[in-house]
């Protein structure tokens, strides 16, 4: 776990290597351990590094191979390194370190861009070939590990890095608002699909996605995994039980292939059925003396702000260290401003300083966690999914659930200049009318695993993980586990309110209070329901000068959230004013 930057020149002039150097600076906080950087010709790399696997300075980045004539910086984890290795080493290939960046570089030198589908884990990366002068960027399938991008005017010029904050420390970039990531984000719950950013001068690689780019600057992009989400027949005509096996088997895998490390691994402990879980079968697995860590918050407008009694209910029944981070509101204000700053896109949920305080706490314990972040994606566990199931609009009944303003709302919502709604309805057209789902709720589940998850729940862990050199891992992510479980029946995941076989499962390992309960979220209710100092901060920033020169949205109605905050509640049971005001809020964190 780390952060790259680069810069690629197409025209035979010199890269940058201050400008890369600046982005490193601001990749700091990803990879606190180590830097390294490299430079020949047109190509300048850099590396940031959290040590997780071999811990030695063989292992450090970016690594260079001279008798490959290959050089790598790669940021993520490879869990079956291991396997790998072993693979590699019977075709002859001879190792002169132990992790799992080396064995990336082999596995590209000996299978080339198809080395990618041999890969369990996440990563980012970039491989640059000397002899050929091509540059070969990918990131995992569920873009766990960001790939930010930026294009000089000329197109002679192309930089990355982990984060859009970095590409901007490099400086030339073009920060105009980009029209449809807008419409995105103030649509679609904050959700911005790729390639587009909130800027039109950054983009961002798309999951699954290898990049090639040739010494001469053409680029060829492909994709290298798009499952079926439908129900498969084999499957429907096993026992249900084995079915239930399956999916368990696949999941103890899945988790036991996350405790790869050089050093401890803890797990993120909200006492749901997810994270409970992992918990179950790491203790079931022998695990001992596992750290966990949970979170709340000062309650606010009658909502509890925290759920400790069911970690706690779990902590006890496995055995665990514990670990209670409260939070008062004085605190949590006081540290909003750090949190909207380490986001690398403006990310609206509140749940974003709940991560951000929790990782500083943990980051003192451990350094790598697991989190049981998608599972409601994967086997639909939200409320929105059974309606799917019925309906006869597909797109209409997502928007309809999904949607945080319709299009009239949005005309009122943006100037002029933005007000030509439609790009997020036509993505979600688009994409439902896509084969290989072809049921409402497999296209529903196919567009929020493979989209809306990567852009907005995976992405925050992420962004708020690594602001404090914090490794998160994502079993439920699993692309073989996820594979499965899109082929399972509908009626195996929308049973018992959602997430039924999983919850079958659950009820064999975990005390039944965590089970059978009201579906919980990550609770903050002091930004649900601003009032006070946070009301008075928002205020400030949408009547500043810098949000009257900028001018994205009408007065008339910012007045109208400010009036009401409370009664401005989106179908997500979002704040309508906390979504304005955390996009000017992250425009000026950034000097933008």
């Amino acid at each position: 776990m780390c952060g790259i930057a680069g810069e690629i020149r197409f025209d035979q002039t010199e890269a940058d290597a201050s400008a890369v150097g600046r982005m490193a600076d601001t990749l700091r906080p990803r990879g606190p351990d180590a830097g390294g950087a490299f430079q020949q010709g047109r190509i300048a790399l850099a590396h940031r590094r959290l040590k997780i696997i071999d811990l030695s300075e063989r292992a450090q980045q970016p690594m260079v191979a001279a008798d490959l004539g290959l050089t790598l910086v790669f940021n993520g984890c490879i869990y079956n390194y291991r396997e790998l290795r072993a693979e590699l080493e019977q075709e002859g290939e001879r190792f002169f370190s132990d992790g799992d960046t080396e064995v990336l570089l082999r596995s590209y030198r000996r299978w080339g861009l198809g080395c990618v589908a041999r890969l369990h884990g996440m990563f980012a990366f970039a491989i640059w070939e000397r002899d050929s002068g091509r540059v070969v960027m990918a990131r995992d399938r569920f873009g766990i590990k960001p790939l930010y991008l930026s294009e000089s005017a000329d197109g002679k010029r192309l930089r990355f890095a982990s984060t859009l904050p970095a590409i901007l420390a490099a400086g030339d970039v073009d920060t105009r608002i980009d029209p449809v990531a807008l419409e995105h984000y103030l649509m679609w719950h904050a959700v911005v699909p790729p390639p587009h950013t909130m800027l039109r001068g950054v983009r961002k690689l798309p999951p699954a996605t290898i990049a090639v780019f040739e010494a001469d600057g053409r680029r060829n992009d492909m994709c290298y995994w798009n499952p079926p989400f439908a129900t498969d027949s084999a499957l429907v005509d096993t026992p249900y039980k084995e079915r239930e096996r399956m999916l368990q088997l696949a999941l103890e895998k899945a988790v036991e292939r996350r405790m790869v490390a050089d050093v401890p691994v803890g797990v993120l402990l909200s006492g749901g059925v997810d994270s409970s879980l992992i918990v179950a079968m790491l203790a079931r697995a022998g695990q001992k003396d596992l750290n966990t860590f949970s979170i709340g918050f000062e309650a606010a407008n009658g909502e509890h702000g925290d759920e400790f009694k069911y970690s706690d209910l779990v902590a006890k029944e496995f055995g665990t260290r514990h670990h209670k981070i409260r939070v008062d509101g004085t605190t949590l204000l006081a540290n909003l401003p750090d949190a909207i700053h380490a986001m690398s896109e403006p990310m609206v949920s509140y749940d974003n300083i709940g991560f951000y305080l929790l990782s500083k706490e943990v980051s003192k314990h451990v350094k790598v966690v697991q989190s049981g972040q998608g599972a409601d994606e994967v086997l639909a566990g939200y409320h929105w999914y059974p309606p799917l199931a019925q309906s006869r609009d597909a797109v209409a009944d997502y928007a309809r659930v999904f949607f945080d303003r319709d299009e009239d709302e949005y005309l009122r919502t943006v100037v002029e200049a933005y007000a030509s709604p439609g790009a997020s309805r036509n993505f979600i057209a688009r994409h439902f009318a896509r084969p290989g789902a072809e049921t409402p709720l497999d296209k529903a589940l196919r567009i929020d695993a493979t989209v809306m998850l990567v852009d907005d729940p995976v992405k925050r862990v992420d962004n708020m993980t690594m602001a404090w050199g914090l490794e998160a891992r994502v079993p439920f992510l699993d692309h073989e586990f996820v594979e499965l479980a899109a082929r399972l029946p509908a009626a195996d995941k929308l049973a018992d309110d959602g997430k039924g076989i999983l919850k079958a499962i659950a009820r064999r390992v975990l005390p039944r209070d965590i089970i059978d309960r009201p579906k919980g979220y990550f609770p903050v209710p002091t930004l649900k329901y601003l009032s006070g100092p946070t009301l008075e901060w928002v205020k400030e920033a949408l009547h500043g000068p810098a949000a009257r020169e900028r001018g994205l949205f009408r007065p008339a109605y910012i007045d109208q959230l400010l009036a009401a905050p409370d009664r401005h509640i989106t179908p997500l049971r979002g704040s309508k004013l906390w979504q304005v005001a955390l996009l000017e809020l992250w425009l000026q964190a950034h000097g933008i």
